[in-house]
């Protein structure tokens, strides 16, 4: 099954937002994360693959707690108050982080059918906490 990151979507109308999820919008480049053992690829949400960012594939593929799975996320680098430096990012300034925020497949599971919040929850068992 062939996946992409889900898009932004602008909205014509001010909403309801009790029966919405949100996610921090960092200044980085969106990615999926394809982990397969300790293989890996992290795909722009234009179908490119990262090629330069051997070092966070391999931290994300030994960190999980998967044989496989695809993450969507985001790779940031961060400033000296923990905020987002696309600067820093974009010119390979600094270390890298993925952001992920959503999990699409695991261990040949596909997930997509599921709630975003059940997504989430699986998310949160199979990434470690990172303070």
């Amino acid at each position: 099954m062939s996946y992409i990151p889900q898009l932004l979507v602008r909205l014509p109308e001010p909403f309801d937002a009790a029966d919405w999820l949100f996610e921090i919008k960092h200044d980085g480049f969106r990615a999926l994360a394809h982990v397969e053992g300790h293989h890996w690829r992290l795909i722009s949400r234009r179908g490119h693959v990262f090629s330069n960012s051997d070092v966070l594939c391999t931290e994300i593929s030994h960190g999980i707690r998967a044989h496989d799975a695809i993450l969507d996320g985001e790779i940031v680098c961060l400033d000296d108050d923990g905020r987002s430096n696309f600067h820093k990012l974009l010119f390979r300034r600094d270390w890298p982080y993925f952001y992920p925020f959503d999990l699409l497949a695991v261990d040949g599971e596909d997930l997509t059918g599921e709630p975003l919040i059940e997504r989430k929850r699986r998310l949160c068992q199979i990434m470690p906490r990172v303070q």
